[in-house]
């Protein structure tokens, strides 16, 4: 193996899944700002947002996590979109127009 290719900084870091409070205590390079005791042992931590314990392929729910609001915002655009389609098909009843009868001049 290369010599000096390695990051110095590889050490035990929690990770904290933000959904159900799991901890994962693993190896890692990541940068973490916040601190955790875990048996009187204090370890870099990293909020997650979803991991193994609380993804529905993995646990085998069919939920939605949505952190951001970004179904919320779909579902608000979508609403107001199908809204103002109604609005312009009812201002804009289609009448109808009898075709133009085709002349032919012998």
């Amino acid at each position: 193996m290369k010599k000096e290719i390695h990051p110095g900084n590889y050490r035990l870091v929690a990770f904290k899944d933000l959904n159900n409070g799991k901890v994962f205590l693993t190896m890692s390079t990541a940068p973490a700002e916040d601190k955790i005791t875990i048996e009187g042992t204090e370890y870099p931590l990293v909020n997650i947002h979803i991991s193994s314990s609380s993804h529905p392929f993995f646990t085998g729910e069919e939920r939605i996590v949505d952190v951001e609001g970004r179904v919320d915002k779909f579902k608000a655009r979508v609403a107001a979109g199908n809204a103002a389609r109604a609005s312009l098909m009812s201002s804009q009843k289609k009448e109808k127009v009898p075709k133009k009868k085709e002349v032919t001049v012998s």
